[in-house]
């Protein structure tokens, strides 16, 4: 081999590993260009009433009027929306015994909700002794009506937690701060069979900025000498007093001991949207931080003194682990 030819392979070897450096050093700053994303997008939001002193809604607020703090803490409000016009709704339905017939009689009623809002996303899950998915998340809202519609099989076991846990497990992990995540759960609050607890659940909606609104179909038993409402399984209505969701008891003893008796879910589905409708989201960039597992609780107040109450309707948040957990 000619002296001048080896130094040519010198020369383009040296090339190709010159390179093959810039492209890793590139692939590199682009690998820590995205995990800087990553981590800066940890976006924590926080849905908000306000009400003055007679506990009437109050409208009209904006972003200089509120202070958010975590654990004591001020931070910044980098996102600010008042009401809620997007909505991703999940309905999560007792499958078992009577309560089916009530929920198949309310589906346009439940629906309706669907008109208030600009509903992004709609899914349905059912639950008996286990949690059903019947429609996965989907833009295509139409489709959620069809799967109100379903058979009953009496005297089966009941798993309300781990159906309110698989509801918001639909929504994953990644937030979009102009998407309200709604779960509307409708049972009548025994749970005999989850596997998960109501704690659980609880910290799976908080974690992934879930409120859930509880919709309770009790059922009536004699308590000296009249009808009253069977306690609910313990939990069952923190679902939605921790989540930022409200709680509705629907019925009365008259309705239990007349079988022909209608219940009208309409005004609790309005109550629903209202409530949506007059919130306040706010939201900031959570610090990434090296353990995981942390509660962190979460505080808004109103910067000037005036004859009003701001209330945040997440209690708080537990932090990820590094790998998403």
């Amino acid at each position: 081999m000619s002296p001048t030819f080896s130094t040519e392979l010198i020369r383009r070897a040296l090339t190709v590993c010159l390179l093959a450096a810039l492209v890793a050093t590139g692939h590199a700053q682009r690998l820590q260009n995205e995990e800087t994303i990553r981590i800066n997008t940890n976006l924590v939001t926080v849905p908000v009433i306000v009400t003055d002193r007679n506990g009437r809604r109050v409208t009209g607020l904006t972003k200089d009027d509120f202070l958010l703090s975590e654990d004591g803490r001020p931070v910044a409000i980098d996102y600010f929306a008042p009401g809620s016009e997007r909505v991703a709704l999940v309905f999560a339905l007792d499958a078992s015994g009577s309560v089916r017939d009530i929920i198949e009689h309310q589906r346009e009623a439940a629906l309706a909700i669907l008109g208030r809002f600009r509903v992004s996303r709609v899914a349905v899950v059912r639950f008996r002794d286990r949690p059903e998915v019947a429609l996965p998340l989907t833009d295509e809202v139409a489709r959620a009506r069809a799967e109100f519609r379903f058979p009953a099989l009496p005297n089966q076991r009941t798993a309300i937690f781990d159906g309110a846990t698989a509801a918001v497990r639909l929504f994953g992990a990644k937030v979009n701060p102009e998407e309200r995540r709604i779960v509307i759960l409708i049972s009548d609050g025994l749970d005999n069979a989850s596997r998960l607890s109501a704690e659980e659940a609880i910290a799976e909606a908080n974690a992934r900025q879930v409120s859930i609104y509880v919709i309770h179909l009790p059922l009536y038993v004699p308590r000296d000498g009249h009808l009253a409402p069977r306690p609910p399984s313990k939990g069952f209505r923190q679902l939605a007093e921790r989540t930022g969701g409200r709680y509705f008891l629907v019925g009365n003893s008259r309705t239990a001991l007349d079988p022909r008796a209608e219940l009208d879910l309409s005004p609790v589905f309005r109550a629903i949207a209202d409530d949506l409708a007059s919130q306040y989201v706010l939201g900031y960039y959570a610090e990434e931080r090296s353990a995981g597992g942390r509660f962190h609780r979460l505080e808004v107040r109103l910067r000037r003194a005036r004859a009003l109450r701001a209330r945040a309707l997440r209690e708080g948040y537990t932090s990820r682990t590094p790998d998403g957990n």
